[in-house]
């Protein structure tokens, strides 16, 4: 009795359970490096000179005190170049691969 109730309990938990592949962290960060972005220490005329020109240029960001640099962000339709001074500080890539799910954007 007790063995059948187990392999009755056993298949109806397999047999209700959907299969959906899930991309891990490892797996968008070795799809990150195939993408091709500025790195750091670029500065902006490279940039431009390399993926063109950016679909906006945000409105810069610090530099009200001689401490606070200020900060430039450029949107590309993969990334987002942020600025310091002139020189690439970081790159945020908006999604890894075209079929990534991700968040929403929040909207700005």
């Amino acid at each position: 009795m007790k063995t059948s109730a187990l392999i009755l309990f056993s298949a109806l938990v397999l047999g209700s359970t959907s299969i959906s592949a899930q991309t891990l962290l490892v797996d968008r960060v070795r799809a990150e490096s195939a993408v091709s972005e500025p790195v750091r220490g670029m500065t902006m005329t490279q940039v431009e000179a390399r993926y063109g020109a950016p679909q906006s240029k945000l409105d810069p960001r610090g530099g009200q005190k001689r401490q606070w640099p200020t900060i430039n962000r450029w949107e590309y339709p993969n990334f987002i170049v942020y600025f310091e001074k002139s020189k690439v500080i970081d790159v945020v890539l908006l999604k890894a691969a075209p079929t990534e799910v991700g968040p929403a954007p929040a909207a700005l």
